[in-house]
């Protein structure tokens, strides 16, 4: 009797939850956007509570910088960005903790930071699969009700994948459907955890994954990293790059 092998059965199912990837949310009314970008937050076992607290800190500071804000109105000619948050942590916990956001300028990108900061509470503190971030993050893209020139899921972490799919098999699918998958390590556990996200995890236009020393720099790569996601002058054609968030 043939038997599938455990990759060739993650395979099976992952090619299952791609097969409608060219589906939208409707076949009308969808919403053109410059970006469409996925906020995923690493709150896994690795993470206590105050480094969780110190990320989301990081994302409402960013939201809220006026080179960011600066970088969300050079979007709104071709519609701004739409942005999601999620909480991920083990191959089957994730949850969209702050919906779907057009923003285009200062107001709405205040508006987000304000969400952020209401939905505080982690959602999980298990184990680490970042191949299931990426499988949500590509449904969340798929199933919107928006058309980016751009889409990216953008992975906060400080660990490697211990949990589920190895996320170079999810990551060179998502990739083969134009989103980009984009990185920012936090090396205070696995110092060199930005080589892995290089080889594995990011891919695509432009990808790169961005370093922080550990949780007290968090801040400052919240915000050079989403000024590198949200610029429109960044060329598309780009290779993978390992960047080190700088001041």
């Amino acid at each position: 009797m043939f038997r599938l092998s455990g990759v060739w059965i993650c395979l099976a199912v992952l090619w299952t939850g791609f097969f409608s990837m060219h589906e939208r949310a409707s076949a009308q009314g969808v919403i053109p956007v410059d970006l469409e970008l996925v906020l995923a937050v690493d709150t896994s076992g690795s993470v206590d509570t105050r480094e969780y607290e110190l990320q989301i800190e990081g994302l409402v500071k960013a939201f809220r910088d006026p080179a960011v804000i600066a970088a969300i109105i050079g979007t709104s000619p071709s519609g701004g960005i739409a942005v999601t948050v999620v909480h991920w942590s083990s191959v089957n916990e994730q949850r969209q903790v702050v919906p779907w956001t057009v923003l285009k300028g200062q107001q709405d990108a205040y508006a987000f930071s304000d969400a952020i900061t209401a939905r505080e509470a982690r959602s999980f503190g298990d184990s680490t699969g970042i191949g299931g971030v990426l499988r949500f993050g590509e449904r969340l893209i798929r199933r919107n009700a928006y058309e980016g020139r751009r889409k990216s899921i953008d992975i906060s972490g400080d660990g490697a994948n211990n949990s589920g799919i190895p996320p170079g098999l999810v990551r060179d699918m998502v990739t083969n459907e134009g989103i980009t998958v984009n990185g920012l390590t936090i090396l205070n556990d696995e110092p060199f955890l930005h080589h892995y996200y290089f080889e594995h995890v990011i891919g695509g236009a432009g990808a790169f994954v961005m370093t922080v020393s550990d949780y007290a720099d968090i801040v400052r790569g919240m915000r050079n990293k989403l000024l590198r996601e949200i610029s429109v002058n960044i060329a598309v054609e780009s290779r993978p790059q390992l960047l080190r968030a700088r001041p």
